[in-house]
C-alpha cells in the first residue's frame, strides 16, 4: 500500500483483515457441532446455498469494473475451488476428527505457507527469516502430530483412532487458504470485493450441489434442533459473505505480505473458542506447538528494516 495513504484508510483496512481472520477462526471451531449434526458434504452445500440467497445483488458488475477476461474467470474458479470448496471440505472433515485447538495450531502455519506459495508461483525470494518461519511451523505441526487429541466434540471424533488424519486434512485446508490469498491478491485489482465474494460462493454451490442433493434425499432434517439451524445460518453468512468481503476489502489496500500478519488471529480465535466455548483443554505439547506456530507467524510477518 502506498505509504502516503491516509492513516484512517490504513486503519480501516487493518480492521477488515483482523475481523476477517477472527471470524474464520471462530467458525472453524464452531463448525464442530455442525459436523456432528450434518454430513459434511450436505453441510457444505447448505452453507453455499444459504449464502447464495443472501447476496444475489452482489453479482452485478460495478460501474468502475472492466469486463472479466478469460484469465480472470479462470482465477475466480480457482479461487472458489481451492480457497472455498476444497478448503471447506478439508476443514469440515478435519475438525470432525481432531480438536479445535489442534486445528488452530495447524492453521498458524498459514503465513509461512503463503510465503512458500509466493515463492513457487510469484517467484518472490524467501529470506532466511521466512525459512525459519516455515521451519517453526513444520516443527509445531510435527509436535502436534505426536501429541494426543483432547476433548473431541463429536461422536465421530470420540470414536476416531486417527486424529493424525484430521490434522492432515486441516493442513490441506491451510494449503488451500494459501492459494486463496495468492489468487485473491491478483483478483482484487480487477474485481470488486462484493462481486468476488458472490462469484466464488456461487461456484462453491455449483460444485457441491450433486453430492449435496444426494445426501439431502436421505437426511432427516426434522431431527436437527432449532439452535443448530441458527448456528448453520450464522456459519454460512460468516464463511461465505462476511469473512470473504472483509478480507478482499482489506487486501485491496494492504500488500499481501503485510496482510499475512493478521492470519495470527485465526489460530488464536479458533483456540479461544475451543477452550472457552467447546470445553477443550490445552495440553503441554499443544502449548509448545502453539508457541512454535506463533513464533513462525512473527518471523514470517515482522516488517523488515526500512531503507
Amino acid at each position: 500500500m502506498n505509504s502516503a495513504a491516509p492513516a484512517s484508510g490504513r486503519l480501516v483496512a487493518y480492521g477488515c483483515l483482523a475481523l476477517s481472520m477472527s471470524l474464520v477462526g471462530a467458525y472453524v471451531a464452531l463448525s464442530k457441532p455442525l459436523v456432528a449434526a450434518f454430513p459434511v458434504l450436505l453441510l457444505a452445500w447448505l452453507r453455499f446455498g444459504i449464502a447464495a440467497l443472501a447476496m444475489p445483488h452482489w453479482l452485478k458488475r460495478g460501474a468502475d469494473e472492466a469486463p472479466m477476461t478469460a484469465r480472470t474467470r479462470g482465477l475466480v474458479f480457482l479461487e472458489s475451488f481451492l480457497g472455498n470448496f476444497l478448503f471447506s471440505i478439508c476443514m469440515l472433515f478435519g475438525v470432525s476428527i481432531t480438536s479445535a485447538v489442534s486445528a488452530g495450531v495447524i492453521m498458524a502455519s498459514i503465513p509461512a505457507m503463503v510465503a512458500l506459495a509466493s515463492w513457487l508461483f510469484l517467484r518472490e525470494r524467501i529470506t532466511v527469516r521466512i525459512g525459519l518461519a516455515i521451519a517453526c511451523a513444520a516443527f509445531g505441526i510435527g509436535l502436534l502430530a505426536l501429541s494426543p487429541a483432547h476433548a473431541p466434540a463429536s461422536p465421530d471424533a470420540a470414536k476416531s483412532s486417527t486424529p493424525w488424519l484430521g490434522n492432515l486434512l486441516v493442513f490441506c485446508a491451510v494449503l488451500c487458504e494459501a492459494a486463496y490469498v495468492v489468487i485473491g491478491k491478483s483478483l482484487t485489482g480487477r474485481v470488486g470485493p462484493k462481486r468476488i465474494a458472490s462469484l466464488i460462493n456461487l461456484w462453491g454451490f455449483v460444485l457441491s450441489t450433486p453430492l449435496g442433493i444426494w445426501f439431502a434425499l436421505s437426511f432427516d432434517f426434522g431431527a436437527v434442533r432449532g439452535g443448530m439451524w441458527v448456528l448453520l445460518v450464522a456459519y454460512a453468512l460468516a464463511a461465505s459473505i462476511w469473512t470473504v468481503w472483509l478480507w478482499m476489502t482489506g487486501l485491496r489496500h494492504v500488500p499481501a505480505a503485510q496482510a499475512g500478519v493478521f492470519a495470527v488471529l485465526l489460530p488464536v480465535s479458533a483456540a479461544l473458542v475451543g477452550v472457552l466455548v467447546l470445553g477443550e483443554n490445552l495440553s503441554g505439547p499443544q502449548l509448545i506447538a502453539f508457541a512454535l506456530a506463533l513464533a513462525g507467524v512473527v518471523l514470517a510477518t515482522w516488517p523488515g528494516r526500512r531503507r
